[in-house]
């Protein structure tokens, strides 16, 4: 039975990954009393190894904006705004999410830089550039090759994890999608007034750096909103995965009991 006093979770999901990357995250939080949902995007409704066998040219159709419609309209049949927790992709649709007062409270988790933090950061700007193919067609999907997910998304793991994560969570991805992080679309107001925001990063991640999430957290100004930042040593981009991601798991529910 989920305790009265709880609220609901949202656990949005990043790019490259399936949504199945929550499971141990849903079990962790509803046994603390939360309701929970983990919607997956559009046309991923199917496991990792489905996705990659079809490769279903709708995936490529896939803007931020029809993410930022997608999820907004789940949120407007919850009860309630819900807890927003967000990896990589999905803490910047978080970011976006609380700038539309759409959520209770956002917990972002090795964040995508908005827009108008990215111009500030060309390192970040030319690894998505030249790593992911994104001058080729944008009208076929693109999956992730397996040295990618060693290098940026699970270095720090030991290889039959790299392997075995890569098999279960790694999906074809819209490369429109990532291409429009870098509109207006992904612009956030950073003075505007929001809800509660924590952002966590890990210090070997070599996808979204700790200094770019520290960057993310300190562009926010407004002196009545709270805003937080927490790094956690040795964590890489796949920090859902990774052995403490249990610690980590308590660390934002201990947070999210001192906001309540």
């Amino acid at each position: 039975m989920y305790l009265s006093n709880k609220k609901t979770i949202m656990f949005i999901t990043g790019a490259f990954i399936s949504h199945s990357c929550w499971e141990e995250w849903i079990v962790f939080f509803e046994n603390k009393g939360y309701k929970t949902v983990a919607p997956p995007w559009p046309y991923k409704n199917e496991n990792a190894e489905k996705l990659r066998q079809t490769n279903s040219s709708k995936i490529a159709t896939i803007r931020l904006n029809d993410l930022l419609d997608y999820y907004t309209e789940i949120i407007e049949k919850l009860p309630e705004k819900p807890i927003l927790i967000g990896h990589s992709y999905g803490g910047l649709l978080t970011q976006l999410l609380l700038q539309k007062d759409l959520g209770s409270a956002g917990i972002c988790l090795h964040s995508i830089p908005p827009s108008n933090l990215i111009c500030f950061n060309f390192s970040f700007y030319r690894k998505i550039w030249s790593n992911f193919n994104f001058f080729h067609s944008r009208k076929k999907n693109y999956l992730l090759p397996f040295k990618k997910w060693q290098n940026f998304f699970t270095n720090q793991m030991c290889f039959e994890e790299q392997k075995t994560t890569y098999e279960k969570l790694v999906i074809p991805e819209s490369k429109l999608v990532f291409c429009d992080i870098f509109s207006n679309s992904a612009k956030i107001n950073f003075k505007k007034k929001h809800a509660p925001i924590l952002f966590l990063s890990g210090s070997e991640d070599h996808f979204v750096t700790a200094s770019i999430q520290y960057s993310n957290f300190k562009k926010y100004k407004n002196i009545h909103s709270i805003t937080c930042y927490k790094e956690f040593k040795d964590n890489n981009h796949l920090v859902l995965k990774q052995q403490n991601w249990e610690c980590i798991a308590e660390f934002i529910a201990n947070c999210l009991e001192k906001l309540s």
